[in-house]
């Protein structure tokens, strides 16, 4: 498959509080054209910043970003802000967790649709802009789209406002589309309403999706390869048949046995992972599970561990795969 991202070292750190908190911490992956791409782990991990980083939405007053962010041979971080403005959207669409603090609520839904389309494409006739946000309130499942183009944001349930969400995403046919945990606010039927529409949307637009969640069934149900992240860093990536049928960092294995199945023993307690995430405003010199982790040796104090391949497609940040026995 064609790279159509490439993501090289990327660091992300916040000025908070007198503190700096590394959120992300030399991330490296690609992005593959239409393929879909989960980011799972636990909140504070890093998912969010990283998506937000791709397209430099994290605020510039308190949020340093370095690395590579490259797309078509160009690196997203060099960008200023005006030019940055020409790929959102039209390149590049996001999904937002919160629809209710993403969507203006002084402004009608398809006036933000037509609003988004009309600023990359200036010379459409606004009557084209208004029929191109109507078919896309209708493409994304809203009923009665000519009259939801007059609605506001406060007016529509937690799904129809998801929906309205996608539509905005999806108004200039972005080539990457990054779904950020777009159903964690939305009841299970809603969610998986959502799931399924953004599965057909993909099928059509054949579009790229970047999906973070904290889901772990979402990533089955949604993904063909995941990157699991722990303390701002990756610390497995494997197709999505691998990790759920063989996993191999000890957080990994620890999040799929804290998960409810139908075919587990009802005497078969669930494990939760004990302890807490290292602290991201300290450096992190050493493995960052090692604290929480049973199998946890001597190296692992003394160093970070790098990405090993331990199958094809499938590499895990564990120096159990070095062959190390301290």
């Amino acid at each position: 498959m064609k790279k159509i991202l490439e993501i090289r070292n990327l660091h992300v750190k916040f000025h908070t509080l007198g503190e700096l908190l590394h959120a992300v911490r030399g991330v490296d992956f690609c992005l593959y054209e239409g393929e879909t791409l989960g980011i799972v782990g636990e909140s504070g991990c890093g998912k969010s910043a990283t998506a937000k980083a791709l397209v430099q939405l994290n605020s510039r007053y308190n949020c340093e970003c370095s690395g590579e962010v490259l797309y078509q041979e160009e690196n997203l971080l060099s960008f200023s802000e005006k030019k940055m403005q020409s790929v959102r959207g039209k390149e590049i669409g996001m999904i937002f967790q919160d629809p209710m603090t993403s969507l203006n609520p002084t402004a009608k839904i398809g006036w933000q649709i037509m609003e988004g389309y009309l600023r990359h494409f200036p010379t459409t006739p606004r009557s084209e802009g208004r029929a191109i946000a109507i078919e896309t309130l209708k493409q994304v499942g809203i009923p009665h789209p000519e009259e939801r183009f007059h609605t506001y944001p406060h007016t529509l349930s937690g799904g129809m406002r998801q929906r309205a969400m996608i539509a905005l995403a999806l108004a200039c046919k972005p080539k990457i589309l990054l779904a950020d945990e777009p159903t964690t606010a939305l009841d299970v039927t809603i969610q998986a309403q959502i799931l399924d529409l953004l599965l057909e949307i993909q099928k059509e637009t054949k579009a790229t999706l970047l999906l973070i969640t904290h889901d772990l069934s979402v990533i089955a149900k949604m993904c063909d390869r995941v990157m699991v992240m722990y303390a701002g860093q990756i610390v497995e990536c494997a197709t999505v048949d691998q990790l759920f049928s063989s996993p191999q960092h000890p957080y990994t294995q620890r999040l799929l046995s804290a998960i409810p199945r139908l075919n587990q023993p009802k005497e078969r307690p669930l494990i939760p992972i004990e302890g807490a995430p290292p602290n991201l405003t300290h450096p992190l010199k050493y493995c960052g599970f090692c604290a929480r982790c049973p199998d946890a040796m001597k190296i692992c104090t003394l160093g970070q561990p790098p990405l090993f391949e331990v199958a094809t497609n499938h590499t895990c940040a564990c120096y159990k795969y070095d062959g190390t026995t301290q």
